[in-house]
C-alpha cells in the first residue's frame, strides 16, 4: 500500500530553494517593467536556453514544465 503524501509538506518545500526565489524574481520584474503584471491579460514571462523570451498565455506556459504523456499502447 502506497504511504499519503503531505501535500502541506510538499508545498511548503515547493520553490523555496534560492534559485527558484532567484527565476520568480527575475520573471516578476520582467512582468512588472512590461505593464503586464496584475493587469488581467492572462500571459506569463518565460524562459528558453535561460533567457526571458518574451511573453506566452499562462495555461501554456505551465504546461511546458510537466513531463509529456506517454502512450501506454506499443
Amino acid at each position: 500500500m502506497k504511504a499519503k503524501r503531505d501535500y502541506k509538506k510538499e508545498y511548503a518545500k515547493y520553490g523555496a530553494s534560492l534559485s527558484a526565489k532567484k527565476y520568480r524574481a527575475e520573471l516578476n520584474k520582467y512582468n512588472r517593467d512590461k505593464g503586464t503584471a496584475g493587469n488581467g491579460d492572462g500571459k506569463d514571462a518565460y524562459h528558453v536556453g535561460g533567457k526571458i523570451r518574451g511573453f506566452v498565455r499562462a495555461a501554456i506556459n505551465r504546461a511546458k514544465n510537466r513531463p509529456k504523456k506517454r502512450n501506454s499502447k506499443g
